[in-house]
C-alpha cells in the first residue's frame, strides 16, 4: 500500500534531497579517491625513474587538456548529455585507474603506460567536472541552492584532509593501494550518477545555423555580458590565485626553516580542516550579514593576513596564518557561486561554468611558477607581498557602490 505524501514535504522535493545525496557521495567519493592518488603520484612517478622536469610536465599537460576540452565537453552536457558525460568519464577514469593499480601490482610497469594512463585519467575527470556544472540547479530548489553549494565545498574541504592521509597510508602499505582505492572511488561515483532519478538534461535550444565553436562560446558571452559573473570571474581568479601562491609560500617557509614534511602535512590537515568550517559555516553567515557584506568583509579581511605572513618567519605562525585565509574566502566564495548558480538559465550551466573553472583554474596553475619566481630572486616573504597587493586591489574593487549593488540586487531578486 502507498503511503501518503505530506504536504509539508512533496513528493518532487524528497527525490530531489535524495538525488542531491547521491551528487554529493559521488562528489566527496571522487575528491577522496583523488587526493589520495594524486598526492602520491608524484612520488610513484620519481620512483619509476621520471625527473621532477617530466613530472611537472605530466601535471601541467594534464591540467592544460582539462582547461581546453572543459569548454567543448559542457556544450554537449548543455544539450542534454549531461548524465551520459558524467558516467562514461567516471567509467574510463576508473578503468584508467585500475590499469595503473594492476601494472603496479605485477612488478615495474613501463612507464609509458603510467604516464598515458595518468593523462586518460585527468582529461577524463576534466570533462567529468565540466558535464557536472550545474547539476546543483537541476536537483535543488532555488532557496536550497546556497546551502546545497556550501555542502559540496565542505565535501571537497574534507577530501584535502583525509585524501592525502589515506594515499599516504595505502601508499606505505603497497605502491598499488591508492590508484585502487581511485578507480573504486569513480565506480562509486558512477553509479550514484546512474541512480539519480531527477532529469538532467535541460537541453539547451539550438540556433539555426550556428556553428560548434558559437555554441561553445555562449558561456563567455554571458559572462561578458553579466556584471555578477564578471565579479564571480574576477574575484575567484584572484582569490584563488592568492591561496595557491600562499601555500607555495608556505613550502618556501618551510624549507628555509629546514622544517620536514610532516610540518607540511599537519599545515595542509589544518587549512583543509579551516576550510570545511568555513564552507559550512557560509549558509549562516551570508543569511546573517547579507552577501554584499560577506564578500566585501572577507575580501578586506584576508588583505592584513597576507601581508602578516610575509612578516612572519615561523613555520608554525605561517600555518595559523594560512588557516585562516582558508577558513574565511570559502565565506566568500560559497556565496558567489550560489549567486552565479542563480543567475544563470539551466541551458548554460555547463558552458558558463567552464569558463569560470577555465579562468580560476588556470590562475592556479600560474601562481606556483610566480610564487617561485618571485622567492627566488627577491625573498621568500615577496609571494605574500604581491598576494596583498592582490587583495587591496581586489578588496577596493569589491567595495563600489556598483558592485556591492549588483550582490544586493541578486539577494533582493
Amino acid at each position: 500500500m502507498e503511503r501518503p505524501v505530506s504536504p509539508a514535504r512533496p513528493s518532487h522535493q524528497r527525490a530531489e534531497s535524495a538525488d542531491f545525496r547521491l551528487l554529493w557521495w559521488a562528489g566527496a567519493a571522487d575528491g577522496i579517491g583523488s587526493q589520495a592518488s594524486g598526492t602520491v603520484l608524484p612520488l610513484l612517478l620519481l620512483q619509476l625513474g621520471n625527473s621532477p622536469q617530466t613530472v611537472g610536465l605530466v601535471a601541467g599537460v594534464s591540467t592544460a587538456l582539462g582547461l581546453l576540452l572543459g569548454p567543448f565537453v559542457a556544450l554537449p552536457a548543455d544539450r542534454g548529455a549531461r548524465k551520459r558525460v558524467m558516467i562514461g568519464s567516471a567509467a574510463v577514469s576508473a578503468l584508467a585507474m585500475g590499469c595503473v593499480a594492476l601494472a603496479l601490482s605485477t612488478g615495474r610497469p613501463p612507464l609509458g603506460l603510467i604516464l598515458a594512463a595518468v593523462l586518460v585519467e585527468r582529461v577524463a575527470t576534466a570533462c567529468f567536472e565540466a558535464a557536472a556544472r550545474g547539476t546543483v540547479a537541476l536537483v535543488c530548489p532555488g532557496p536550497e541552492q546556497p546551502r546545497a553549494l556550501a555542502r559540496l565545498t565542505a565535501a571537497d574541504q574534507g577530501a584535502l584532509v583525509a585524501g592525502p592521509a589515506l594515499g599516504g597510508l595505502l601508499y606505505q602499505a603497497a605502491r598499488a593501494l591508492p590508484f585502487l582505492a581511485d578507480a573504486l572511488s569513480y565506480v562509486v561515483s558512477a553509479l550514484c550518477v546512474t541512480a539519480m532519478r531527477a532529469d538532467l538534461t535541460a537541453p539547451a535550444p539550438r540556433e539555426p545555423g550556428e556553428g560548434v565553436l558559437r555554441e561553445s562560446a555562449a558561456g563567455l558571452r554571458l559572462v561578458r555580458s553579466s556584471p555578477l559573473l564578471r565579479l564571480v570571474l574576477v574575484w575567484g581568479t584572484t582569490v584563488n590565485a592568492v591561496v595557491v601562491a600562499l601555500y607555495y609560500g608556505a613550502v618556501f617557509t618551510l624549507q628555509r626553516d629546514g622544517r620536514s614534511g610532516a610540518v607540511l602535512g599537519v599545515i595542509l590537515a589544518l587549512s583543509g580542516a579551516a576550510g570545511l568550517v568555513g564552507a559550512l559555516a557560509a549558509p549562516n553567515v551570508a543569511k546573517r550579514f547579507g552577501a554584499s557584506r560577506v564578500v566585501t568583509g572577507v575580501t578586506w579581511l584576508l588583505l592584513p593576513l597576507a601581508v602578516t605572513l610575509a612578516a612572519v618567519s615561523d613555520a608554525w605562525a605561517y600555518g595559523l596564518l594560512f588557516s585562516l585565509v582558508c577558513l574565511l574566502m570559502p565565506l566568500a566564495s560559497v556565496v558567489l557561486q550560489a549567486r552565479a548558480l542563480q543567475a544563470t538559465a539551466p541551458a548554460l550551466q555547463a558552458r558558463t561554468g567552464a569558463v569560470l573553472a577555465t579562468a580560476t583554474t588556470g590562475a592556479a596553475a600560474l601562481a606556483p611558477v610566480l610564487a617561485g619566481a618571485l622567492a627566488d630572486r627577491v625573498s621568500p616573504a615577496a609571494p605574500a607581498v604581491f598576494c596583498g597587493v592582490l587583495l587591496t586591489l581586489l578588496a577596493a574593487h569589491s567595495s563600489r557602490r556598483p558592485v556591492r549593488g549588483v550582490l544586493t540586487a541578486e539577494v533582493s531578486g
